[in-house]
């Protein structure tokens, strides 16, 4: 396990991040109280990961408010919505940023006959039950996910949904943690995951520092490896997840599930049940963040691409629900058909 990427400093007034940009070779710890500082520690992925993104939202939130000078409740409510809403606007697709937005809603609205002193401390206690609950799901994500591997088995995982996307375990990197504990010595193929890297950069540094059996490869090595046999399964995790199981997870994802399905390799996806979103019918509705085009022809200050020619830079594609084999939460394995089996978990 990493460090927790979100969380709050000892006098609980101020977020605490690691700079997840500056890693492998850096470990700084932001302190963050104003929002706009906090908006964009978000959209600038110093902090990133669905399960992560939404920590560090109700911690964003909480702190924020919590520099209120507001006396009254419909002016504390006033600048909480501002702040909320503000935060809101900075990643568009992954679903937890707004699930946990809107649970510290819900708290503040349950709370909201007491006093603003009264509704402060309990939006602090929303915030710390969502990073306990989050370190609690991710070792029972880890807990249904191995219970579908093997010892010995090689493992290709694409971008970063591990300690340092969640608070602890992760998603798709849990059962790996566990593996690891239990002595199952999985061999861990890591796609480094243009432009940004976050495979090479994040994924290969935490399970290298948990000692686990890691190889980085680029992105377009991945059918090769699968064709040598090298590849037993492939863990992912997930921003958002339809009805129908269509899952929206980093930009390559679907690829690698084509290929999984072309050489009859078990794709898995990881993730919590609050990046399921029943509102969503299909992949077709979910938003696409489209980023800078700089973070592909000049990606970490090196320009790779002439200055004046065009660059397309969606983060993220949709796995198609068919080429899934099982989406693992903390409330089980769910296999197909996705779109009844999945509402069974929220019954």
């Amino acid at each position: 396990m990493t460090v927790v990427p979100a969380t709050l400093n000892d006098t609980k007034d101020k977020l605490v991040l690691i700079d997840q940009t500056l890693l492998p070779n850096e470990e700084k710890f932001l302190e963050l109280d104003q929002v706009e500082d906090i908006w964009e520690a978000i959209k600038k992925l110093r902090v990133r990961g669905a399960p992560a993104i939404g920590i560090a939202a109700a911690f964003g939130l909480y702190v924020c408010s919590l520099k209120s000078k507001a006396t009254t409740v419909v002016d504390f409510r006033k600048e909480f919505e501002e702040i909320r809403d503000y935060l809101a606007t900075s990643r568009p697709t992954a679903v937890n940023l707004f699930w946990a937005l809107d649970r510290m809603t819900k708290r503040f609205e349950k709370e909201a006959n007491k006093s603003v002193e009264e509704i402060k401390r309990a939006l602090l206690d929303e915030s710390e039950k969502i990073l306990a609950e989050d370190q609690a799901m991710g070792k029972a994500i880890g807990e249904h996910g191995l219970s579908l591997l093997k010892p010995g088995m090689g493992l290709l995982t694409h971008c970063n949904a591990g300690g340092i996307a969640t608070s602890g375990y992760g998603t798709a990197l849990a059962p790996m943690y566990l593996g690891e504990q239990k002595g199952y010595k999985f061999k861990v193929y890591a796609d480094e995951t243009r432009p940004l890297l976050q495979g090479s950069r994040l994924t290969a540094y935490e399970l290298n520092k948990a000692g686990i059996d890691v190889t980085v490869i680029c992105d377009d090595m991945a059918s090769l490896v699968m064709k040598e046999g090298k590849i037993d399964a492939v863990l992912v995790g997930c921003d958002r997840v339809a009805a129908n199981g269509d899952t929206a997870n980093k930009i390559g994802t679907s690829g690698v599930a084509i290929l999984a399905r072309e050489y009859d390799i078990p794709m898995y996806v990881l993730g919590p049940t609050s990046t399921i979103d029943l509102e969503t019918p299909t992949g077709e509705e979910i938003e696409i963040e489209l980023r800078d085009e700089d973070e592909i022809g000049n990606g970490f200050g090196r320009r790779t691409a002439p200055e004046d020619v065009k660059a397309y830079n969606p983060a993220f594609d949709v796995t198609d629900a068919k080429y899934i084999t099982a989406i693992i939460t903390e409330k089980g394995v769910v296999k197909p058909p996705y779109m009844e089996n999945i509402r069974k978990l929220f019954e």
